[in-house]
């Protein structure tokens, strides 16, 4: 479900992600009503997939139809409807044996009005090749199992129902929120970077300066060689996620909450120690270290281990998760360096390609005709467990029941941040090395603003997850192509400035 408006370690952390906004016409309302005095009544959540089929907006315009359960039976022949047929009737099915659109057709041939397909998890739409199935007029939708079992312990056998999917506002506001988390992570990511590059460059004027020294080699830089190694890497642990999802989802939250913790103390001890306050210390094993910092450290491990207990809390727990999300862009962003504009033009270039692979290409090789990059953003097959490196944005009042559905969110891979922001970063390097007044940099914060806007666009008009990289990657590169060459300082953009002291 992903900005469909339904969204990953070590290498696979900046692997960048479709951009998509969880499509909130997927979620509608089954409204079940039992026999008798007075009637009882239940709302349930199911989805189904707007473009197959259009339902009412509100209750009293649904109609109201006999349910019927088949889960005893595969339905995949058209021996398996019963003998006193299912005309005029919704059908509850379980899934699986066969495709579920096969179901459709037979509970079509048999005169049902909707097929209902019941799922352990049912957080997507259903989707799939309908070109073999171009007459299919019935309503397909997803309930779950616990709630079919909750519906039949509660109505009883004899259940009609209703079903429709409430109006949304057309404009999303979560859209805002994110492109305001976005830009201001490269932009903050990028400017650190040149603070440390001057800091850097100061350094190398000063021999004596050992502990500047210490700090420029700590930083990682990328080579050409190393970025083809790490895009094949890349694609390596995209495929064995999604083989291997419900093994490795865990060996990823587990390496995010590490990873997530140490960069949130990276950036707010920078924070902390610009306060000249508080700064008693104490000494351990012949090193000073400072109180503060050690209850900084605690804190930051707290709120990761927070958000691991807490993952799955729809209401709040998303808030740790981008606040976590977005210190672990800007550390990496401020650490990761590319050393020029060739290596810019080939990691970017790259990861362009594997982005429109595993979103455009590979439905045409997966069984269910999905995107690996879709699935795995909405976890393979239905499963309860997210990969977290996403910065997650949810649809606060998006039903008048939201205690019926999931919330529905939008998300942003963090790779579509953390990518562009190195070569935003590379910018802001090189703006500090050759004194470039900051033109760079801001041209290309802007060309990421403006693709993020593009990005935007097309999901709107398209109403389908997007690669953010397809245009993020034209957008800047471009621009900051289009700097060099006025400046007529390409050569020295491409190959890299040496430090000038």
């Amino acid at each position: 479900r992903g900005l469909v408006h339904h969204l990953h370690l070590p290498s696979n952390l900046l692997s960048p992600l479709c951009f998509r906004s969880q499509t909130a016409a997927q979620e509608a309302i089954l409204h079940a009503s039992g026999i008798g005095t007075p009637s009882p009544s239940k709302d349930y959540c199911m989805f189904y997939n707007p473009r197959w089929t259009a339902l009412p907006r509100t209750l009293e315009n649904a109609t109201s139809i006999s349910l019927k359960n088949l889960t005893s039976t595969p339905l995949c022949n058209i021996s398996d409807i019963p003998s006193d047929g299912i005309k005029n009737k919704a059908v509850v099915v379980q899934w699986g044996t066969c495709h579920f659109l096969e179901k459709a057709r037979i509970a079509q041939t048999g005169g049902a009005e909707a097929l209902l397909v019941a799922n352990n998890s049912v957080l997507f739409a259903p989707s799939g090749n309908t070109s073999e199935f171009h007459d299919m007029k019935i309503l397909i939708a997803f309930i779950n199992n616990r709630d079919f079992k909750d519906m039949k312990q509660t109505l009883g056998d004899n259940i009609t129902v209703k079903m429709y999917s409430p109006s949304r506002s057309n404009f999303d506001y979560t859209m805002v929120v994110i492109f305001v988390i976005s830009v201001f992570t490269v932009a903050l990511g990028g400017y650190w970077s040149g603070l440390l590059e001057l800091e850097s460059m100061k350094a190398m004027a000063d021999t004596e300066d050992r502990e500047m020294r210490r700090k420029k080699d700590e930083y990682f830089t990328f080579s050409p060689l190393t970025v083809v190694i790490f895009v094949a890497i890349c694609c390596v642990m995209m495929v064995l996620l999604y083989f291997f999802y419900k093994w490795l989802v865990y060996v990823m939250i587990a390496i995010f909450c590490i990873a997530s913790a140490m960069s949130l103390y990276n950036c707010l001890a920078a924070l902390i120690r610009k306060i000249p306050y508080g700064q008693c210390t104490i000494v351990c094993s012949g090193k000073s270290i400072e109180v503060r910092l050690i209850f900084l450290s605690g804190l930051c491990i707290a709120i990761a281990a927070v958000w691991a207990v807490f993952r799955n809390e729809d209401r709040w727990a998303w808030i740790l998760q981008d606040i976590l999300g977005i210190a672990f862009c800007l550390n990496l962003i401020k650490t990761l360096k590319l050393p020029n504009f060739k290596s810019c033009v080939i990691l970017l270039g790259l990861l362009l390609l594997y982005d429109v692979f595993f979103v455009f290409i590979t439905p045409f090789i997966t069984k269910n005709g999905e995107s690996i990059m879709v699935e795995l953003a909405a976890g393979p097959f239905g499963n309860n467990e997210k990969l977290p490196v996403v910065i997650k944005v949810p649809k606060l009042a998006y039903f008048s029941v939201m205690s019926v559905c999931p919330m529905p969110v939008s998300i942003l891979g963090f790779g579509d941040i953390i990518v562009p922001g190195l070569l935003i970063a590379y910018c802001r390097r090189f703006d500090e090395q050759t004194g470039s007044s900051s033109i760079y940099y801001v041209s290309s914060t802007i060309a990421y603003a403006v693709g993020m806007i593009i990005t935007f666009v097309v999901l709107v008009l398209m109403k389908k997850g997007q690669p953010a990289l397809l245009y993020l990657v034209p957008c800047t590169l471009i621009t900051a192509s289009i700097v060099a060459w006025r400046r007529k300082e390409m050569k020295k953009f491409w190959k890299g400035s040496s430090y000038q002291v």
